[in-house]
């Protein structure tokens, strides 16, 4: 009896131990799984209302959004959501917002409102801008002032460590890019690129970058194969200070994290993917397969780091929810990971149970009355 009584007590905890390792195992799924989000853009004239939107973030376990703008519907049907938002100031409110006053009142109306019903997360002051692309540069000079007015305003709600506030740049920035420990920025954009990086490093705050390797690939398939670009490559292609570079992508983030380096963001400033995708048409190299393939398979690269950075999640937001029909030009009309019917273009895994089903999906009964 004293022996069948050990075995029971020790069959007990090794049941016990391992389910706890399985709820941790789960937890970490989960955890990886919210690393990334999906950009909720609207310029379409035939996208579902916000409420519909929102049930399907839900539904396919999608915890995290870009949200362009503070749009009152959006923002009202994410209440008691869970979503955690990542809320845009739209390039036209920059100026605006370089004044104080403006700026309490943008974060009273559109984030205090809300606030904690809406899970804000960060928010980003201005998308894309930049001191020598000619249809931003006159904006560049509003950017710093709005980024410090808007912290400032978070921070005299005591938020400043729920809600991040900083700015979402674009790779034009860079001037050398290869290798990736080389990265640095244009030597036209230092001036203005320096006061935000000081800015963001003493308030502890990611910057937000859209890393496209599509547009890479397609401007330059003769020197970026394609199996670079959508992390297919078998091996190794990029050896670079005994660091090895099987995806463009990695090679892509890497060199803006040299380059943060060299403006003194040091090893300290982390970057938050604030958009990636692949077009399904529109233009050279965009295909279904293509563009399924690099999103399915961007989800599961971010989960472990890049190699200047391993073992470090790189938190990132697929661009797009939908196809938005009124974008130009063609191309920028297919990056939608979802059709404006709301049913999935490809098999995408968000860290739920199981992959999304796109032939049960399609022969599901889902409301029409939003479509046109």
């Amino acid at each position: 009896m004293a022996s069948f009584s050990s075995r029971s007590r020790t069959s007990s905890l090794t049941a016990a131990m391992l389910l706890l390792l399985g709820v941790i195992f789960m937890a970490n799924l989960d955890m990886t799984g919210a690393q990334v989000g999906i950009c909720y853009g609207m310029m379409g004239n035939n996208l579902p209302p916000a409420t519909e939107v929102i049930a399907l973030y839900k539904q396919h376990n999608i915890k995290r959004m870009r949200l362009y703008d503070p749009n009152q519907a959006a923002l009202n049907a994410l209440r008691g959501s869970g979503i955690e938002v990542m809320l845009g100031v739209p390039n036209s409110d920059l100026q605006r917002l370089s004044n104080p006053s403006n700026a309490n009142s943008w974060v009273k109306n559109n984030v205090l409102n809300f606030w904690p019903s809406v899970k804000f997360r960060y928010i980003a002051v201005g998308n894309e801008i930049s001191p020598v692309n000619g249809g931003t540069s006159w904006m560049a000079p509003f950017v710093l002032p709005a980024l410090v007015n808007v912290f400032n305003a978070v921070r005299a709600a005591g938020l400043q460590d729920q809600i991040k506030v900083s700015i979402a740049v674009d790779m034009t920035l860079i001037g050398t890019s290869y290798p990736p420990s080389a990265g640095a920025f244009r030597g036209d954009v230092i001036s203005y690129l320096a006061p935000i990086v000081g800015h963001l490093s003493y308030a502890k705050t990611p910057l937000f970058a859209n890393i496209y390797t599509y547009f890479s690939y397609s401007g330059n398939p003769r020197d970026i194969s394609l199996p670079y670009a959508l992390f297919t490559s078998p091996s190794v292609l990029v050896w670079d200070s005994g660091r090895g570079y099987q995806n463009l992508f990695d090679a892509m983030l890497d060199s803006l994290y040299s380059a943060l380096e060299r403006l003194g963001g040091g090893n300290t400033l982390d970057v938050v993917v604030s958009e990636s995708g692949w077009p399904s048409a529109g233009g050279f190299g965009t295909t279904s397969d293509n563009a399924g393939t690099y999103l399915s398979n961007l989800i599961r690269h971010v989960k472990g780091g890049t190699p200047k950075r391993p073992g470090k999640a790189i938190e990132t937001y697929i661009f797009a929810m939908f196809d938005e029909n009124q974008k130009q030009p063609e191309l920028e009309k297919h990056f939608g990971a979802f059709s404006p019917n709301k049913q999935p273009k490809y098999n995408l895994n968000f860290g739920g149970h199981r992959n999304w089903d796109i032939s049960t999906e399609q022969n599901a009964t889902v409301s029409r009355k939003s479509d046109m």
